[in-house]
């Protein structure tokens, strides 16, 4: 279990609070969502024709409350302290246990909030937690080649290139090749260079 009602779970650094989605973000989720459409659609799923309503919302949250319970991810909205205000998301999701120890990570972050720096330093507290208190081993990620920005900010997250993932997600509706990367708790690699 990665959370609990007594003790949710809640990362703080220099700008921001990292904590679990809740249902009254819903105005502040889909307003950052849809002035983003643009700007994320083209590096993620397709949406789907209900994605910014508020039902899709309150599934998103049920399904994040049952993953942390399940200790099977830990989804967290990137608060920026100062204002109060969402600038994007990030999940920790697909936790494996024993032998394996890992999960993939996954982020999002609104246009106006972008080249920020905010997505990095979320992505390097939540990977130190993963691997300090959620004991992980091993965190992947995934993106595609051409996202230099996604490159970069994993990259200055300590995360190494690793190779390309042929077919690897749908992506606006095809499938599409991936580069990926991992951050390890006991990193020996050095540095990797990404093949363009």
């Amino acid at each position: 279990m990665l959370a609990s009602s007594k003790r949710p779970v809640k990362i703080v650094t220099d700008r921001l609070t990292l904590r679990p989605p809740r249902q009254t973000d819903y105005r502040a989720w889909s307003g950052l969502r849809h002035e983003s459409r643009d700007f994320l659609q083209p590096w993620e799923p397709t949406w789907s024709n209900d994605h910014l309503t508020r039902k899709s919302f309150t599934g998103r949250v049920s399904w994040s409350q049952r993953a942390m319970e399940q200790g099977t991810a830990l989804p967290l909205f990137l608060i920026l302290r100062e204002e109060d205000v969402l600038v994007g998301a990030l999940t920790v999701d697909n936790i494996q246990r024993g032998p394996s120890q890992s999960a993939t990570l996954g982020y999002w972050v609104g246009e106006r909030h972008a080249r920020r720096g905010y997505m990095r330093e979320a992505i390097t507290a939540t990977v130190h937690h993963a691997f300090r208190d959620l004991d992980l081993s091993r965190v992947e990620a995934a993106c595609l080649p051409e996202n230099e920005a996604s490159r970069g900010v994993l990259e200055q997250s300590g995360f190494k290139y690793e190779g390309v993932a042929q077919s690897y997600l749908q992506i606006n509706g095809r499938w599409r090749n991936h580069v990926l990367y991992a951050a390890l708790r006991s990193d020996r690699r050095g540095r990797a260079v990404a093949a363009a």
